[in-house]
């Protein structure tokens, strides 16, 4: 039987698939089912499912972070709103994607490919999600000025921001740019001096200050600039963020 499991914030589309899944009973049970990221990643870890069906767009934890923060690696399957285009970035590191709302054959072409693999020996060989496939670490950034477009260092970027639909790099100088990317696909290439803080924020850990704990497993860091900035962690990146500064 493949074990599966769904995560997605939209009740009413985790109740569409469970009921288009209920058909496959024979060959399919759903172990569990997650409202937000955060959620996702601890069912992962602990019921070990074969495969995950999982949204993009959600709360806590978006579906990428998530997947960034497993242990455990399942085969992954897309369940997403985004349309065709946002989502051919996606296909060449998942199984499948799958476009809301779910047609009932377009998930059994889903269910095929799940059977033509072999559920344990291929996950390894799915690799790392990423919307940019993994690469050589970026060195230099694009960003715009108006009609110009502008090559940044990425040495020089002291940290960069999530707001609303758009991403801002803070450079060393004090300036600040806005990006095309998002900042998901900016992790996936910038090096391991990086740090992902908060769902909304990436500094640069060789601008780092100070360190200071808060509540809850938080931290505010004091980054060097210019002037001093000031930046605090959401506790769910606790843990990543003590395992990647030893501390």
């Amino acid at each position: 039987m493949i074990r599966a499991l769904l995560i997605d914030d939209e009740p009413i589309a985790r109740a569409r698939l469970r009921q288009l899944l209920s058909g496959y009973k024979d060959e399919l049970v759903i172990v569990g089912e997650a409202s937000n990221g955060e959620e996702g990643a601890e069912l992962i870890d602990a019921l070990l499912p074969d495969v995950v069906f999982v949204d993009i767009e959600m709360p806590v934890l978006n579906g990428f972070d998530m997947l960034a923060k497993i242990k455990h690696q399942p085969i992954v399957i897309f369940a997403t709103a985004y349309d065709q285009f946002a989502i051919k970035a996606f296909e060449e590191n998942s199984i499948d994607y799958l476009l809301k709302p779910i047609e009932e054959k377009r998930l059994e072409r889903t269910l095929e490919k799940l059977r033509n693999n072999s559920l344990r020996g291929n996950i390894a060989a799915i690799g790392q999600l990423s919307i940019i496939p993994p690469k050589e670490a970026l060195k230099t950034i694009t960003v715009k000025i108006g009609d110009r477009i502008l090559l940044l260092r990425i040495d020089d970027v002291l940290y960069l921001e999530a707001e609303d639909k758009y991403v801002f790099l803070y450079t060393k100088d004090g300036q600040k740019h806005i990006t095309d990317y998002s900042l998901t696909a900016l992790q996936d290439k910038l090096s391991d001096d990086f740090l992902r803080i908060h769902r909304a924020l990436i500094i640069n850990s060789s601008y780092i200050k100070e360190i200071r704990k808060g509540f809850n497993g938080s931290f505010t860091f004091v980054l060097r600039g210019t002037e001093e900035v000031r930046l605090k962690s959401s506790r769910s990146y606790g843990e990543q963020i003590k395992l990647k500064l030893g501390i």
